[in-house]
């Protein structure tokens, strides 16, 4: 019959060095990652009200290539009553490549207009087969 024992091993005192009974968690680290984590939520919902969701959208409507170097980009904005915005257009070639961007600043028609309807020509570098309206902001 073989023994069997219930209790811990036994080991020679100063061969294996100083054994602890419990450990200590890494308090400093967590701490330090805490912080880290905290500050990354606070960067984050700083950015997104600056940056994210705004009241100004954009919709494009159309464009028209006028000639080699000049589209028309037809667009509407959604805007705060009666404010002005400043849009970013772009117009690129049949492979996709940039070949003409204009920021324009579109007003409402009048104080309580909440939509914008514009029509802005874009100068290209070459003949442009489509338009596009990048975003839009409240004009400064």
């Amino acid at each position: 019959m073989s023994e069997t024992h219930t209790t811990n091993p036994v080991f020679p005192p100063g061969r294996y060095g100083h054994r602890r009974e419990g450990r200590r968690r890494p308090v400093v680290p967590i701490i330090i990652l805490s912080i880290v984590l905290a500050a990354s939520v606070l960067v984050s919902v700083k950015l997104y009200q600056r940056y994210g969701q705004t009241d100004y959208q954009a919709q494009i409507v159309g464009w028209q290539q006028s000639t080699d170097t000049t589209m028309t980009i037809k667009f509407t904005v959604q805007v705060p009553a009666g404010q002005p915005a400043e849009c970013v257009l772009r117009a690129r070639d049949y492979g996709g490549n940039e070949v003409g961007r204009r920021t324009v600043v579109v007003k409402p028609a009048d104080a309580r207009a909440t939509s914008i309807e514009a029509a802005e020509p874009v100068t290209t570098s070459k003949r442009g087969s489509v338009g596009d309206v990048l975003g839009c902001q409240p004009a400064s």
